[in-house]
């Protein structure tokens, strides 16, 4: 720092780029926090016919995957791997698997079960409105 107290463009055109290249390689690391998706509160996200007991659906626009782990129960997460974003697969068994590295995660909660991945999918809380699952 010069003694002034002052920098000059250099310097903080240096810290600018710094900061932007941090910012980047933090958004690739998954948080587990679902409002990084889309406003979809309020949303209908799937039908209830297309979301089986055990399975789920991938909505691929909003990048979410709904599951019913077990009847009537509808979760949602967002469908990016936490490990390096990869897309999961829709449930079987109850898990989600991602197709990548092997990552796996909980159907009925988005924690990760298997690595590399170790932070959860992030969530959204659902529920069945009339032959709709939304957002809420």
């Amino acid at each position: 720092m010069p003694a002034d107290g002052s920098y000059g463009r250099r310097e903080l055109l240096g810290a600018a780029a710094g900061v932007a290249v941090c910012g980047v390689a933090l958004a690739g690391c998954g948080t587990g926090d679902a409002k990084a998706q889309p406003n979809i509160k309020g949303k209908v996200i799937a039908k209830v016919a297309d979301v089986p007991v055990g399975g789920g659906k991938l909505v691929k626009d909003l990048n979410v995957i709904v599951t019913q782990p077990t009847q009537g129960v509808y979760k949602a997460f967002s469908a990016a791997c936490t490990h390096k974003g990869c897309t999961v697969s829709t449930p079987r068994d109850n898990v989600l698997r991602c197709p990548c590295h092997g990552s796996e995660f909980a159907a009925d909660s988005g924690k990760a079960l298997k690595g590399p991945a170790s932070a959860p999918l992030a969530s959204f809380q659902v529920r069945a409105e009339g032959d709709g699952i939304v957002v809420v």
